[in-house]
Formats: C-alpha cells, sequence, structure tokens
C-alpha cells in the first residue's frame, strides 16, 4: 500500500486553471465516493480551496494508481491531459506526509502561516468520514497533521504576527484598546479587505459593527456575516460619533471623511479619541484628520511596514517549523512500518486460533467416543504442536538450503532462542 498524493495549487496554476478542478461543497461526497470506486484506491479524501485541490489516496499500487487517480480527475471535470499535465504535482510516501504536515501548518499557503487551511483540512476530513472514504491509514495521517500543527502553533512564531492589512488593522486596534468587547466598528467598503476586518473584529468579540457602502445590500450581506448592521454612505456621519474604531477600504476617487465630519464626530463623543485605518489607494480620510489631537489614524503604508516585520517574524519560524515537521514525518513513518507487523501478528494469531478450534473440536469428540482423557491430552498435545511447528520448520529448513542466514537468524529473535542446536531441524 501506498500514500498518494495528487494536487494543483496557487504555486503550479492560474485561478483560471485551479477552477476547472475545483470540487464544490455539493459535489464533494458524490467525488468521494467515484473516487473510492477506482480499482487501485483503498482511501480517498479530497481538499478543495480557492488555492488548493489536492487528493490524498492510499493506493495498492503506485503508477496504477496515479494512472487511476488522474484518470479519474480529468473524466469527473470533463478535462483531458491537456488541461491539467502541465500544472499537477504528486508526492509518494514519506513525501506526502511530509506535504500535509506543511500545508495544515500553513507553510505550504499563499499567506505565509495563515490558519484557515487548518480549518478546511478538519472540514475535508469530517466529509470525507461521512462518505466513508477514511481507513486506518489516512485517518492517522490527518490526526497526525492536526497534532503537528498545534505543535508548530504552540511552539513557533508562524502565526503569532498578522501579515495582511485587515489583520493588521484589527492587531493594532486590540493593541490601542485592549479587549475589544466593549467597542464599536464603522467598516466603510464593501470588498475583500472589509469582509477580512469584519471577520477578525468578529474574532475578537467586538461589541458591534457596522458596514457602511454605496450599496445598502451589499453592506448588509456583510453585514449579516458577523451580525453587524449595514448601511449607506449617507448615514455615515450619523454613526461615526458612535465608533472607536473605523477602517476603511473603498474604491472612491475622493476622499469619504473629511477634516469637518470628524471634528463633528470628536466633539458630539466630547473628545473620546478614535482609532483610524485607512487602506485605500487613494485615501479614503483626508490627511488633515491625522493633525486631529484625539484621532490616531494609520494609513496602508504604516501598516505595510507592520506586515513586513511580521512576515520576516515568520519566515524565521518556518526553519523551526520544518524541524519539527521533520521528526513528526519521522514518527508517522515508524507507524506505518509498525502496521505490516500488526497485521502480520493478527493473521497469525488468527491462523493458530482456528489450528486450536479444529483441535479442540476433535478432542471433544474423541471424549465423546470414551477415549481416555489422558489420551485425549496426549493426542493434543502432539497435534498442537507439530501444527504449530510444521510451516516454521519447513521454512527455516529451506533456508538453511538456501543459505539464507538472516532468515535463521531472524528466527532465533522471533522465537527467543539463545542457542541453537544444529540438530535441531
Amino acid at each position: 500500500m501506498h500514500l498518494l498524493t495528487l494536487g494543483i495549487n496557487h504555486t503550479t496554476a492560474p485561478v483560471q486553471v485551479r477552477e476547472l478542478v475545483a470540487i464544490s461543497d455539493q459535489n464533494l461526497k458524490t467525488a468521494l465516493q467515484n473516487l473510492i470506486e477506482v480499482p487501485q484506491v483503498d482511501e480517498a479524501l479530497i481538499i478543495s480551496t480557492c488555492n488548493r485541490t489536492e487528493l490524498y489516496c492510499n493506493v495498492t499500487h503506485e503508477l496504477e494508481g496515479r494512472r487511476g487517480i488522474l484518470n479519474w480527475l480529468n473524466t469527473f471535470h470533463g478535462l483531458n491531459s491537456e488541461h491539467t499535465a502541465a500544472y499537477l504535482y504528486d508526492y509518494l510516501d514519506r513525501s506526502t506526509v511530509r506535504h500535509i504536515f506543511r500545508v495544515a501548518c500553513g507553510l505550504d499557503s499563499m499567506v505565509l502561516g495563515e490558519p484557515q487551511i487548518l480549518g478546511q483540512l478538519k472540514s475535508a476530513y469530517q466529509s470525507a468520514s461521512s462518505a466513508g472514504t477514511l481507513g486506518r491509514n489516512l485517518n492517522q495521517l490527518f490526526q497526525h497533521a492536526f497534532s503537528v500543527a498545534k505543535k508548530v502553533r504552540t511552539n513557533t512564531e508562524i502565526g503569532a504576527n498578522p501579515v495582511s492589512v485587515a489583520s493588521a488593522a484589527v492587531s493594532l486596534s486590540k493593541k490601542i484598546f485592549g479587549e475589544l468587547g466593549h467597542h464599536s466598528a464603522l467598516l466603510i467598503g464593501a470588498g475583500e479587505t472589509i469582509e477580512l476586518a469584519a471577520e477578525y473584529l468578529k474574532a475578537a468579540e467586538i461589541r458591534r459593527i457596522i458596514v457602511a457602502n454605496r450599496s445598502i445590500e451589499r453592506a448588509q450581506d456583510i453585514a449579516d456575516r458577523v451580525d453587524g448592521r449595514g448601511i449607506g454612505l449617507g448615514y455615515v456621519e450619523e454613526v461615526l460619533p458612535e465608533s472607536e474604531i473605523v477602517i476603511t477600504a473603498t474604491a472612491s476617487s475622493l476622499p469619504i471623511l473629511g477634516k469637518g465630519l470628524v471634528e463633528r464626530a470628536l466633539k458630539s463623543r466630547k473628545h473620546k479619541p478614535i482609532f483610524m485605518i485607512d487602506l485605500a489607494v487613494p485615501r479614503d480620510i483626508e490627511p488633515e484628520v491625522a493633525k486631529l489631537s484625539d484621532v490616531y489614524l494609520y494609513t496602508i503604508d504604516d501598516l505595510h511596514d507592520v506586515i513586513e516585520h511580521n512576515l520576516q517574524s515568520r519566515k524565521n519560524a518556518v526553519r523551526e517549523a520544518e524541524v519539527m515537521i521533520a521528526g513528526e514525518v519521522e514518527k508517522f513513518s515508524l507507524w506505518q512500518r509498525g502496521q505490516g507487523a500488526v497485521d502480520t501478528v493478527r493473521a497469525f494469531r488468527s491462523r493458530v486460533e482456528r489450528q486450536r478450534d479444529d483441535m479442540l473440536e476433535k478432542a471433544k469428540k474423541m471424549l465423546e467416543q470414551g477415549k481416555s482423557v489422558d489420551e485425549v491430552l496426549q493426542y493434543l498435545a502432539h497435534t498442537l504442536t507439530n501444527k504449530f511447528t510444521h510451516d516454521p520448520t519447513e521454512a527455516l529448513n529451506q533456508a538453511a538450503k538456501q543459505g539464507k542466514n538472516e532468515l535463521i537468524e531472524a528466527a532465533r529473535i522471533l522465537f527467543n532462542i539463545e542457542s541453537v542446536d544444529s540438530d535441531a531441524f
């Protein structure tokens, strides 16, 4: 058996190619159940996000398994090898183990060390479990991957500092105000940056989030996801005095917040400070606002320096993470090698138990036929001894004839024989 991964990600393919092989949540169960029907595939798990689609399989034969999985991928999406061949990568056994550990730790992500991938892996694991396509090997692999990710995040700085403008903005807010549970935030805009900022603020358990945008429907759509309120831009002046944190990221060619508007808000707030972060280019907040004594205004350039510093910190943590991962790959490899022994021991015990039961049944019949207990016990002991030693004896005799001394030495260890009588076999 082999652990095989076939995949495509943001480093090997542009988005227009990645979307060709993406598998939606609605199709995931069907995909898993179809994939497990590929002749060489014994177990299957699929990860499909905006940045990667990866098929993790336990296969009975490496080359035939890879060919079968590739054919399945193309058939499932109605593609041919010309669409995918140049963008695909594959990993086998130990390389698969190392790859999934790195993915789980965020070392293979577009944003180094980002934590979202771990949640996506756990979701993929649950889907495969529900679909019945997980077995002993993939189950153990992913449980180990989750453990490795936790260990790396606990013991390194790989995810400690924000490296996106949205996360950096919220991080700065927490540094200024501490816990955000008693504060309110006004988010102006409705793009990806504002969406992320809303999610980070909700995760920080802020008391209230208001999203303002030209399209009230779009603002409300984002607000609904974070239990907030959506408003049109015309209501910004009304809610600004109630907001300790203001984050802007619009595509406007003119400032949204002028000095006069902010001054009026400060007066209403009795000059309690406002923390403002302008992530727009061109800027949404007039530069003169920074001169107001009760305003702390940061621009995207200010955050850039923070992000660069934090990114370097994460890069330094990668070296520590890679060392940890190497050790965990070795641990998993030891577990894998041990599984061969487990299967062999189980099969051996099963055969011995069948032989024992057969002999016991014959012994009972002998007693029913009037044979003496001593005669039956002698028969049982003699027969069981011959049954249990016949195959090993034959194998060792053949090994001796063929000069396979390593097998004879292994037998000495296996049967705990300190010295071997040359006439024993």
